[in-house]
């Protein structure tokens, strides 16, 4: 089989391609490196450096002729969809189109797309389900919501085969310390920086947070189920920053200085998705708690740091 993963040099695409290798399928992966890392490729996978909106990358995967393509290549933090919408729905909306319509013609058996819960926007239910209307707050969860609008028509117009995977908020290692999706890693930067962390608003906001293992096995379990289906892939349990912060401290073994700012804009207060859908269509459930993760996550960034230690030990 062949796959191919656009932003597969990402934190979640990374993690991605080194599943499927794993299991003997032959990946290529498509990223213009804005925010993936070369050093986050699987040596076995064939990277091609070049942008989801180009006339190049179309004519990658109609070179390739993969059996399925997942689209995690986005652009992935609020703020900056709030500052650049264009920038935002260039590579949101114009990227999707082009990987669908390179997909269609390449007669790509299954489109799989990372999408998110931004698309809900600030809904006060305890639980989403994927059947909840869909009022997204920020240019990022418009511009999600409607390369879904874009994959579903392709179905029905094309008969392209698609799953859409709409994740929790992510965390785990490789993630970049930015935007609101990765408070988890700008937390353990601040952690290995020394300093003080800032939290947005005051603490209480809550968010369903998944490891990325469990994204992984997700995404894998989508290759042969859950078509033509929007599915939630999540733990289905509120956490907030605040309990965020005390199992760092417990992790750590120090006591985290903490300092409140203002609230973002574009920011939800409450996010937690329900995932039966996907336990039901994927077969699939999340086996990692907050704490295997975070333990997990906070271990990748000590041995991190403790390599950077010895790097700069040995060039001096």
């Amino acid at each position: 089989m062949k796959v191919i993963v656009s932003g597969g040099a990402g934190f979640i695409g990374s993690h991605l391609v080194d599943a499927l290798i794993d299991r003997g399928i032959e990946v290529y992966i498509i990223d213009n490196l804005v925010s993936g890392q070369k050093e986050n490729v699987n040596p076995q996978a064939q990277l091609y450096v070049v942008d989801i909106c180009s006339e190049e990358a179309s004519k990658i995967i109609m070179n390739i002729r993969p059996d399925a393509f997942y689209h995690l290549a986005a652009q992935a933090d609020v703020g900056k969809s709030v500052q650049y919408p264009k920038y935002d729905g260039d590579v949101n909306i114009i990227g999707t189109l082009n990987m669908l319509e390179a997909c269609r013609k390449a007669s790509v058996r299954k489109f799989i797309f990372a999408s998110t819960s931004a698309v809900y926007g600030n809904l006060n239910n305890e639980l989403l389900s994927e059947d909840e209307i869909t009022v997204p707050a920020s240019f990022y969860g418009l511009s999600k919501l409607t390369a879904e609008s874009y994959i579903r028509l392709f179905y029905e117009l094309y008969r392209q085969s698609y799953t859409i995977l709409r994740y929790a908020n992510v965390y785990g290692p490789r993630q970049l310390p930015k935007g609101e999706g990765g408070v988890v890693s700008v937390f353990f930067d601040r952690l290995r920086k020394g300093g003080h962390i800032n939290v947005h608003g005051d603490g209480k906001q809550t968010r369903d947070f998944i490891y990325v293992k469990d994204i992984v096995t997700a995404n894998i379990a989508a290759l042969e189920n859950g078509d033509q289906e929007t599915i939630q892939v999540s733990t289905s349990q509120r956490t907030s920053i605040n309990e965020i912060l005390s199992f760092l401290t417990d992790i750590h073994g120090i006591s985290i200085l903490r300092e409140f700012t203002a609230p973002r804009e574009g920011d939800i207060k409450h996010s937690c998705l329900c995932n039966k859908k996907a336990t039901n269509l994927l077969s699939w459930k999340p086996l990692y708690t907050i704490e295997d993760g975070l333990k997990e996550t906070y271990e990748f960034h000590q041995h991190d740091m403790t390599s950077a230690c010895l790097e700069s030990e040995q060039m001096g």
